[in-house]
């Protein structure tokens, strides 16, 4: 006696059943993936939350969890301890934490144009960025004005140590002086201004004057990529995709993501950062509009490089090569998904 004649029909529906759950199913189990952010969620963030929530990671058989940054977060430390797979970093501390004998790495820049901006009042006579200089004070955090600000001095005449005020993440004491100038990040502070004001401020991106650091790195331990390439190739590839489908595609469930992670993000505020990172080309401009979103150059990495050596932030002997892996990227991935 077969099997159909001893269980019927009950047999059928069970037999197509499971042929439907290995269908649905992937072949493999899931690798599980920690990733940490330089912040709270956000749209800045936005193509990890979307490879995340539209199942692209899962689609290169990664489980991934990502874990927000945010005040008193310690994700970079979190990777160096083993306890996150992959950080969301910047090419400067990277470059940095080489010549500290830090082991990490930079493998892919999902960040083109480092987000940095300097933003001034918009009826000061401030017209382009060297007359920032003339401006009694410019706000900015201890690390802007040991990095970038370091710079502006050399770069451009006029700029002078002066001019620093600590930046406490309020706009008040920029909004109350005429003469000041703020930092901030094209995606968050000049929206926030014009939402208390109704004006948003002259907006100076330190990418468009001659700054050119990539930022939002995915950054790993170098030992990763020794034992696990196969990983962190999937985890780039899957990311980029993600920041395709976010910036070209439906985000409506990455920003659904991003708000329930962070409930003080807002439409408003996922709104505006979208359109400054397209129409600044923050993600998607030189070198990604032809080998793909997260391009990661060397020519472009020894350019910060040389910057640094140049305002003696860096050694001139630190070997900057160990700071970023570019078999990861460039590779045109995603780029059929851009509409």
């Amino acid at each position: 006696m077969n099997a159909h004649t001893l269980f019927g029909k009950n047999a059928v529906v069970t037999a197509l059943a499971i042929s439907a759950i290995s269908v649905a199913l992937p072949a493999y189990a899931l690798d599980k993936v920690r990733f940490g952010t330089d912040w709270l969620a956000e749209a800045d963030h936005g193509g990890f939350y979307q490879a995340l929530a539209d199942g692209t990671y899962a689609k290169y058989g990664l489980d991934v969890e990502i874990q927000q940054g945010g005040p008193g977060a310690q994700n970079r430390a979190l990777l160096l301890n083993g306890k996150l797979d992959f950080y969301l970093g910047t090419q400067q501390e990277q470059l940095v934490g080489i010549e500290e004998g830090i082991p990490l790495v930079d493998v892919a820049a999902f960040y083109q144009k480092n987000a940095q901006v300097i933003l001034a009042h918009p009826d000061s006579d401030v017209q382009n960025f060297e007359d920032l200089a003339k401006l009694e004070t410019i706000y900015m955090t201890h690390g802007g004005f040991g990095a970038y600000f370091e710079w502006m001095k050399a770069t451009f005449g006029g700029f002078r140590d002066e001019q620093f005020k600590p930046y406490n993440f309020s706009p008040a004491p920029f909004l109350s002086d005429k003469q000041s100038a703020q930092q901030g990040l094209i995606t968050a502070e000049p929206y926030e201004i014009e939402r208390q004001t109704g004006t948003e401020p002259k907006i100076f991106l330190l990418a468009d004057s001659g700054y050119k650091p990539y930022a939002n790195m995915i950054t790993t331990q170098q030992n990763l990529i020794d034992t696990n390439p196969d990983l962190v190739q999937r985890f780039v590839d899957a990311s980029t995709e993600g920041w395709y489908n976010y910036l070209y595609g439906d985000n409506t469930a990455a920003n659904a993501l991003i708000k329930s992670t962070n409930p003080d993000m807002t439409d408003g505020q996922i709104e505006y950062a979208i359109e400054k990172i397209k129409s600044y080309g923050i993600v998607d401009s030189g070198d990604t509009l032809e080998k793909g979103i997260g391009c990661m150059t060397a020519e472009r990495y020894k350019q910060l490089a040389d910057e640094l050596v140049k305002v003696k932030l860096l050694n001139p002997d630190t070997d900057y090569t160990k700071a970023f892996d570019t078999r990861f990227s460039c590779k045109g991935t995603g780029l059929k998904l851009k509409k």
